[in-house]
């Protein structure tokens, strides 16, 4: 049987593991941080009717420059930007693949800061960039002269950030994106997927593009807009690099079908992120309980919770896998991290984490 070794694989390639969460159904799915609240029933229907309506000239391509869509997407970001400030993809996954197809490749580097999003050094491999992995100070934190200090360092190409992280839940002061921005010649990434669950007032970096025009600002449709299974994620930047993006993407990469979709449910938006503050109650909720259970939880400004002080990890993510809830086992010593769900969802675990505390 044909194995990768028989094959003539990349050789930087070889030894690579591929993004693997567990993809299990099961009653209470809180291992990927989905939004597990279903869309509303009206704006289900006009996202419908919105396919329908391009399901009729499918056998056309779609708009290459998906214009209606940057459009919707400039509107709900608001901050002065218009269509030429925006890009999107299938997921930001693919925008992120984009953004190093365009600004890294061999003989470039691009400095991350783990624990991060797995995919960061997953796509940079698979983009031939080589990853640096820098240093977070204490609690998941990342102070401006910590930045500045790797940057320094390494003069790494692009330099990676996630605000909210993943999978610690940890906020990222502007500052420190800003004296990044500064201390590099290259371009700086900020992957802002859990932007709208931060406190209300948080700015984003979004606040930082005028007059940086090395300075990208990637978001996701998946998370807050409970479009995780329409693949929708765009980013925000300079005109300049929307320019340099259409030099590597490939022709009508957004169907007309997800563009329809997404311009449908961006005409929604305040009913779809009605949704986001019962997440982030119940995010809180599973702080509140889990640190009174006696575990550590992390403060969150994600829709999730990275929690630690649990002796073993594999054997309770197998107890609550038993119990019919699956939750993420990140290989962090001590720690376990939950999405927030419904409300029910929510109290199925910590139920079932009660019960599996006190015997």
């Amino acid at each position: 049987m044909t194995s990768l070794d028989d094959l003539p694989l990349r050789d930087d390639l070889r030894g690579q593991e591929p993004y693997g969460a567990p993809h299990l159904h099961l009653p209470v799915q809180l291992n990927v941080n989905e939004n597990t609240h279903p869309i509303p029933e009206d704006v289900a229907r006009d996202i419908i009717e919105a396919i329908a309506r391009e399901l009729l000239q499918v056998n056309r391509y779609p708009d290459r420059e998906f214009t209606a869509l940057r459009d919707s997407l400039a509107g709900y970001l608001g901050h002065g930007l218009t269509r030429d400030n925006l890009w999107a993809a299938n997921g930001s996954n693919e925008v992120l693949q984009q953004i190093l197809m365009a600004f890294g490749g061999p003989g470039r580097t691009v400095l991350g800061f783990p624990p991060t999003y797995s995919m960061h050094s997953i796509i940079a491999h698979g983009t031939g960039t080589e990853w640096i992995a820098g240093e977070r100070d204490a609690d998941y934190l990342i102070s401006p002269e910590t930045a500045v200090d790797w940057v320094t360092r390494t003069k790494p190409d692009l330099v990676f950030f996630c605000a909210p992280n993943n999978p610690t839940g940890t906020a990222l002061g502007l500052d420190t994106i800003a004296a990044a921005y500064d201390a590099t010649d290259g371009m700086v990434i900020v992957d802002e997927a859990y932007a709208e669950f931060m406190p209300d007032g948080e700015p984003s970096a979004l606040t930082l593009l005028e007059g940086r025009p090395r300075l990208i600002v990637s978001r996701t449709m998946s998370k807050a807009f409970a479009f995780a299974g329409a693949r929708l994620g765009y980013l925000a930047a300079d005109p300049a690099v929307t320019d340099a993006i259409r030099l590597v993407r490939l022709p009508y990469h957004l169907s007309a079908l997800t563009q329809a979709a997404a311009v449908a449910a961006l005409a929604h938006a305040p009913e779809m992120l009605a949704m986001v503050d019962d997440i982030k109650a119940q995010r809180d909720r599973i702080v509140d309980e889990l640190t009174e259970l006696g575990y550590s939880p992390w403060p969150s400004a994600a829709n999730f919770v990275l929690f630690g002080g649990v002796d073993d990890p594999a054997a309770l993510w197998q107890a609550l896998l038993d119990r019919g809830i699956i939750i993420r086992n990140l290989s962090i010593p001590g720690h376990l991290r939950v999405s927030a769900g419904t409300a029910a969802e929510t109290t199925a675990f910590l139920d079932a984490m009660r019960e599996l505390t006190v015997h």
